[in-house]
């Protein structure tokens, strides 16, 4: 979808679609500049959140929404690249921790740099009062999203 002469005139999921790939786009062209063109697809996702923000690895790919047999290989394949190590857990013997390793932390800090210039674009754009109104509005599509699964989890929606 190109940008449309009316944004009014298409329907916001068609808009949200379209627009995510800003971002990936963004970060993928970063990585390749980097080396680091083997980051698989939603690994930028894991990386990026266990650098930038702290998450751990398995919240991560939780929020993914992906098959626990989708996760394990995302995991395993950042492991194979390098991009995650494994230890045990010095408190825990059964645990594993994952961390990133040094490369890791070097497609972290590239993705942080993706995401950024899309920021940056985006807010020379529209403004930071459009930024706020986009965060805005996203958030509240968030909150509608969770309301229905707990109605869809409790059973209260028709199917």
């Amino acid at each position: 979808m190109t940008a449309p002469a009316d944004p009014d005139a298409i329907v916001i999921p068609a808009l949200l679609r379209a627009a995510r790939g800003s971002y990936s786009l963004a970060i993928r062209l970063r990585l390749q500049e980097a080396g680091l063109e083997d980051v698989p697809r939603n690994g930028a996702y894991v990386l990026g959140g266990m650098g930038n923000h702290g998450g751990t690895a398995g919240d991560l790919v939780r929020e993914l929404g992906v098959t626990k047999q989708a996760a394990s290989l995302l995991i395993d394949t950042l492991v194979v690249r390098g991009y995650l190590q494994r230890s045990i857990d010095a408190d825990d013997r059964r645990r594993q921790m994952i961390e990133l390793t040094e490369r890791g932390r070097a497609a972290a800090d590239v993705i942080r740099s993706g995401v950024m210039a899309v920021d940056d674009e985006l807010a020379a754009k529209v403004g930071a009062a459009g930024v706020d109104a986009l965060r805005a509005g996203l958030v509240a599509l968030i909150e509608i999203r969770e309301r229905m699964e707990d109605e869809v989890r409790l059973g209260s929606v028709d199917e």
